[in-house]
């Protein structure tokens, strides 16, 4: 290989790599790209949002709500979990079981709302 022919052969090549590392960049950055971990992670959020959001209607719109709101009111930090869990307002309908992490949501998504509406 001649040298003339070497030389343009390695600038393509070394042109080559920038121009995908600079596309990377871009898209990663400034286009919104994104791996499957991160999009999994945004996923399970929504979907975590989601089931708090539905946890929090049910235990509203319980039949003596005003009652387990004093209740949850009155319940420790560490309580308010169980409270929940023991109503069985974590369990989404047709569940026989709670998905992970839903009382916690819940737990937030009524404190926030109790503190907005001073119920």
């Amino acid at each position: 290989m001649s040298p003339e022919a070497y030389g343009k052969l390695l600038g393509g090549i070394w042109g080559f790599m920038i121009g995908a590392g600079v596309a990377m960049v871009i898209g990663f950055q400034l286009a919104g790209w994104s791996t499957a971990g991160t999009t999994q992670k945004v996923s399970d959020e929504a979907v975590l949002t989601s089931r708090a959001a539905i946890c929090v209607a049910q235990f509203m719109n319980a039949p003596n709500h005003n009652m387990k709101i004093k209740e949850f009111k009155g319940a420790e930090t560490y309580q308010k979990s169980e409270l929940i869990e023991k109503g069985g307002w974590d369990k989404m309908p047709g569940q026989e079981a709670a998905s992970w992490g839903v009382a916690t949501a819940c737990v937030t998504g009524l404190d926030a709302l109790i503190n907005k509406t001073g119920t």
